[in-house]
């Protein structure tokens, strides 16, 4: 435990720029406060002193604001930044040198009884806001963009972003849109731009057929508000070729 301690603070030290010591770490970190108390809690948890794990789990949710679950599966370098709103839940398993940002979690899609948690693979990073639900695998090397909701499985070498998640670059590879870490595409917007396009294309072919109704008009004797003026005769004019 005490090994992996150390390890979770290395990993701190080499992702976090705004990292100065190791002792710094250690005392100013919730991320690492709440996966030292896990990793006590997790103890407890296979030792079927359940009560006594999730005792200590829901102080360090108290203490930290990140909820991880004693009963989850945690690998040796995770840094978990920030970490505020971070949820881990019960049968969730993270791999080796995993990076997750505040407010993302790890959760389940209903009241399912068992594998209900997704596999997270090693060297993942799982940005601010990502919801990652459901009982499915997610691959080593694998990125999930900030507010992403994936639902299904991940490949590996792979970068998710949207709602519901989608790949956008597989194996080094652009599949849709380009992404960087601080300019994540946003589909709502690019929906919204989409519908105010198809807005404006129908309010000019409404203000071009409006104008050909009032040339008609105007060449059939109508008045421009559209009454008929009296000089019209009865019978319809012929249309102009």
């Amino acid at each position: 435990m005490f090994e992996r301690i150390r390890k979770d603070i290395q990993a701190a030290l080499e992702r976090d720029p705004a990292a100065n010591s190791a002792l710094e770490v250690l005392l100013c970190y919730p991320g690492v406060h709440a996966l030292i108390l896990y990793r006590i809690a997790h103890w407890f948890w296979v030792h079927n002193w359940k009560l006594v794990g999730r005792l200590i789990s829901q102080w360090a949710r108290f203490l930290t604001g990140i909820e991880i679950h004693p009963g989850a599966k945690i690998g040796e370098g995770l840094f978990i930044d920030h970490g505020m709103g971070v949820v881990i839940g019960e049968t969730a398993e993270i791999g080796n040198n995993v990076t997750i940002y505040q407010g993302a979690t790890l959760g389940g899609t209903g009241k399912e009884k068992g594998k209900r948690h997704p596999t997270i693979g090693n060297n993942v990073v799982i940005s601010a806001g990502a919801k990652v639900l459901g009982g499915f695998t997610v691959g080593d090397n694998a990125k999930i963009g900030a507010g992403a909701v994936v639902l299904k499985p991940v490949p590996p070498n792979s970068t998710v972003v949207g709602v519901p998640g989608r790949v956008v670059i597989y194996n080094g590879q652009r599949v849709g849109v380009d992404l960087d870490h601080t300019n994540v595409p946003d589909p709502e917007a690019e929906m919204m731009a989409c519908l105010r396009r198809s807005l404006e294309a129908l309010e000019k072919r409404v203000a071009d057929l409006e104008q050909q109704v009032r040339a008609f008009r105007h060449l059939q004797g109508a008045d421009p508000d559209g009454s008929v003026s009296a000089e019209v005769p009865k019978e319809p004019l012929e249309r102009p070729k």
